[in-house]
């Protein structure tokens, strides 16, 4: 949007973010620096069962690793989510060092037209087609976490959410895949998938392109990449600049 500064544009970043958790969760408590956000009917869906720092807690990692442990008792995993990227590169390390998993976000905007794209067919499809390729995704990032209870919560929120799917076929089968949600007037790219077979042969970039496309004129159209990797670098090339920093600590199930 013309005329937006920086600190507009990072302020309705956090306040999607925020809003994805204010449709799904059933509980959201204050505590001195953030929020305890629960989601009793998907408990092992991370992304709705954490500890939300919403500013500079002064806290050491092993008193916020408390703290996580008191607020999510019930549940096999601890998940932190900083807001202010500050605080977190503080106690990243202690985190680390305790064998939390620890990913660095970095939330783009779309502001900016797309380039000509590769001549790679995209489809709309059901949830259920690209079933496989989730399953295979988390395996690659979860290799040793059984992962079907989140599966199943996953489809059932998708599809109370009416989530956009596309997809690449090779030979009929869906290799690639991406996925939109939207909400009036704010659009998120929260997939972007290539099975490893078939990478390097820009369907990752097609897939993209097409999702963008299907937002929209939306006022704000987000995606989140791992700001030490290489995915923000092809976003950037679609147009997408930085918009906010944040970081997600997790300590899987044992």
């Amino acid at each position: 949007m013309s005329g937006d500064t920086p600190s507009d544009v990072e302020a309705r970043a956090r306040a999607w973010y925020r809003a994805r958790h204010s449709a799904v969760c059933d509980r959201i408590e204050p505590w001195a620096h953030g929020s305890i956000v629960r989601a009793s009917r998907f408990p092992d869906y991370f992304e709705f069962n954490l500890v939300r720092v919403e500013g500079d807690p002064g806290l050491s990692a092993r008193e916020l690793m408390e703290l996580a442990d008191d607020a999510l008792a019930e549940l096999p995993h601890r998940r932190i989510d900083f807001e202010p990227i500050e605080p977190a590169d503080r106690v990243r390390a202690d985190f680390e060092a305790a064998g939390w998993e620890v990913t660095r976000l970095l939330w783009l905007r779309h502001e900016a037209p797309l380039p000509p794209g590769p001549d790679v067919s995209v489809e709309a499809v059901a949830y259920d087609e690209v079933a496989d390729l989730r399953v295979r995704w988390n395996r690659e990032d979860f290799p040793d976490l059984d992962t079907t209870a989140f599966q199943i919560q996953a489809r059932e929120l998708a599809l109370a959410q009416d989530v956009e799917v596309l997809a690449v076929r090779e030979r009929g089968e869906p290799v690639a895949f991406a996925q939109l949600q939207r909400d009036r007037t704010t659009a998120e790219v929260t997939h972007v998938y290539v099975h490893p077979d078939h990478r390097g042969n820009l369907m990752g970039t097609a897939l993209t392109r097409a999702a963008v496309g299907a937002a929209g004129s939306v006022e704000d159209l987000w995606i989140v990449a791992d700001d030490e990797d290489r995915p923000k670098e092809l976003y950037a090339r679609l147009g997408f600049r930085p918009a906010w920093t944040s970081m997600e600590l997790t300590r899987l199930p044992s």
